[in-house]
């Protein structure tokens, strides 16, 4: 008796429900080997070639059945037939992630799941009581079960945090297979030393708070931050918790690759501690770091090293509150020539709305203000307020989030 093999499957075919053919016309009983006494020792190899990597699978028989049952036992660490990973496509191998995220963050939120179909939004009822503690309910809580899950936080202000560390410490108590949280402005990060005795550093509190999240079933947390006020604060945050720094300044560079005049951009840093926070990211262009010195009861804005003259200059920093160190840096930048002066920070928080101070140079007159002022959307309530205001313009995070997600 022999059997005719029948061609293979073609791969795009659903691997699951694939029938792989095995040729068994040596194997099969002969006229003097009954049946049964041949099932009882029936065991062959056989190897499947419908992919890449080929995969010795046994098969096995059903001692004393009639018929015979025939089972196919894959290798030891094999990859299952219906694995992503055995298809070899990026899309279908990124790791699927349930995003919750606050109110404030909704529309971050729908940016960073439109950049992949493997993060899907997930929702969360924000209420308060009649004496205005939370009143907060996580929809379809027992569907994220065994799920990789994130939370996108914003930290704006003090009144905002109880009702967000509320969901963020019930999350991973959800058996969530991984919890994220992902803080794109850190923001006590400026409050992070004491020149004094009596001095409380809130950047350490913050820092502890967060470090006390639950743990999931798949392990500590990780917590996303962008350009964080300093870097030494990675210290700050326990054991229980791992804090991943992301920084704003691809997004930055990829912008002024755009520029009609991106062969002549120079970098200046505001101070020493900006030049310490990112030269090494921005060290291939030309750089001007200044300084702030005391004349008697002032301090004014110098230049400390490198030359601006009809260059287009750059003011980089990690963020902005009321701007005036920006500004006076604008105005000695164009006092030594600069022909054009923009400006980038990550974090726009311009409390009291003090991002009505920054004009734009109505084209190229830098005593008169900025070409480009550059901002992420790392402050939702900024963003709202600029919208198509010159000389504003947000690089949204979202890319760099969705990438985040998938580490």
């Amino acid at each position: 008796m022999s059997t005719t093999r029948p061609p293979l499957p073609s791969p795009s075919t659903n691997p699951s429900k694939i029938l792989y053919p095995i040729v068994l016309s040596s194997l099969l009983p002969q006229p003097h080997r009954p049946l049964r006494s041949f099932a009882k020792n029936f065991h062959i190899r056989c190897e499947l070639r419908s992919f890449d990597d080929p995969q010795n699978w046994t098969v096995d028989c059903v001692a004393g059945s009639d018929p015979i049952h025939i089972i196919l036992k894959p290798p030891p660490f094999s990859i299952p037939m219906g694995s992503n990973s055995g298809l070899g496509s990026n899309s279908k191998n990124a790791k699927k992630v349930c995003l919750f995220h606050c109110a404030e963050m909704k529309s971050l939120a729908e940016r960073i799941a439109a950049e992949s179909d493997a993060i899907e939004l997930r929702s969360i009822t924000w209420r308060t009581f009649e004496d205005g503690f939370p009143n907060l309910f996580i929809s379809n809580a027992q569907g994220i079960r065994g799920q990789h899950v994130a939370f996108l936080a914003s930290f704006s202000s003090p009144g905002v945090i109880f009702e967000q560390l509320s969901v963020i410490y019930a999350l991973p108590k959800l058996f969530v297979s991984s919890f994220t949280v992902v803080l794109p402005f850190f923001p006590t990060g400026t409050f992070e030393r004491m020149e004094e005795e009596g001095d409380v550093a809130t950047a350490f509190t913050l820092a502890r708070i967060l470090s006390n999240i639950p743990i999931s079933r798949g392990g500590p947390t990780s917590l996303v931050i962008f350009d964080i006020h300093a870097l030494q604060e990675r210290f700050y945050f326990g054991d229980n918790i791992l804090p991943c720094f992301e920084s704003g300044i691809p997004l930055l560079k990829n912008r002024l690759q755009q520029l009609p005049d991106s062969d002549n951009i120079s970098i200046a840093f505001p101070d020493d501690g900006a030049w310490k926070r990112f030269h090494k990211q921005l060290q291939h262009f030309p750089t001007i770091v200044c300084a702030k010195v005391r004349e008697g009861d002032q301090r004014i804005v110098r230049i400390k090293e490198g030359d601006p003259r009809g260059r287009h200059v750059v003011i980089v920093d990690d963020l902005v509150q009321s701007g005036g160190t920006l500004i006076e840096c604008q105005k000695v930048l164009a006092k030594h020539g600069a022909a054009k002066i923009s400006a980038y920070v990550t974090h726009g928080i311009f409390p009291k709305r003090s991002w009505e101070r920054f004009d734009h140079d109505n084209g190229g007159r830098p005593e008169n203000g900025f070409t480009y002022f550059w901002i992420t959307d790392s402050c939702p309530t900024t963003v709202k307020e600029v919208k198509n205001r010159l000389p504003f313009e947000v690089l949204s995070l979202a890319s760099s989030i969705a990438a985040s997600l998938q580490i």
